[in-house]
């Protein structure tokens, strides 16, 4: 019997939350089995000035989840890449990728700022609506690359919590009242954390049987994408239509 999928998680120092859901999501899996590797960089305030700080710490973690053999990789961090400007994502992932191959590694590379928009097109969402934790101006960041993406961002919140750390603890019905607050009129999909360290996997699927639209979170959107990476069948129960088979095979 082969072993589990390595899945690769690049997260800064304060980020606990996506190491949580994403094995409990991807546990969910009819068929395959993964492990999961993540290595830190120091970042605890999320502002433009830590975010930097942080980016620059990404070769020492690619090199260490290099050396793991890791399948796949994700950049857990939705924000860090966004506030880099349109189409950041990608030279990232590029950048990813063209060092695990001078390393002599390989692995399918994402990062949750390219998985967000990637999941949205797949559910043929056009118009939006978001719920972040961040800080006004980095909220207002995150609203202008994914209108750079070609969504229509109909409404938005933001949280407006600075210390990292605390976001990891921001309860559930906070977010859900700052859901309930949006104008959901006329919009193709709700976000209902943009930002894979804001806990959300609990009111995903509550949110959507609630809204009568598609949810989705960072999270739900990195675990679509890498599966679609790895070639693995999407089919995970209770957290949103993106995941659920039977919408797949209708796609």
């Amino acid at each position: 019997m082969s072993g589990p999928t390595r899945i690769g998680l690049v997260v800064p120092s304060s980020n606990v939350t996506v190491e949580t859901e994403m094995p409990r999501l991807l546990g969910r899996h009819p068929s395959a089995r993964f492990s999961f590797h993540s290595s830190r960089m120091r970042m605890h305030t999320v502002s433009p000035e830590q975010l930097r700080a942080m980016n620059a710490q990404r070769e020492r973690c690619i090199l260490e989840l290099g050396d793991a053999g890791v399948d796949a990789l994700l950049y857990a961090c939705l924000v860090a890449v966004m506030v880099g400007g349109p189409g950041e994502h990608e030279r990232v992932e590029s950048a990813i990728t063209e060092q695990l191959s001078t390393g002599g590694a390989s692995a399918a590379v994402l990062s949750s700022a390219g998985a967000l928009p990637e999941a949205l097109r797949a559910l043929e969402a056009r118009r939006i609506a978001l719920v972040t934790p961040y800080a006004l101006p980095l909220a207002k960041q995150v609203v202008a690359y994914m209108e750079s993406e070609g969504f229509e961002v109909a409404d938005w919140r933001a949280l407006e919590v600075e210390d990292n750390e605390q976001v990891g603890r921001i309860a559930p019905e906070r977010v859900m009242d700052a859901a309930r607050d949006l104008d959901l009129t006329g919009v193709d999909a709700l976000v209902i954390s943009a930002c894979v360290q804001m806990p959300s996997l609990d009111l995903v699927q509550p949110a959507e049987d609630e809204f009568g639209i598609p949810v989705v979170s960072a999270a739900t959107a990195g675990a679509y994408m890498l599966l679609r990476k790895l070639s693995l069948p999407v089919d995970l129960p209770d957290a949103g239509s993106l995941l659920q088979a039977v919408v797949q095979a209708a796609g």
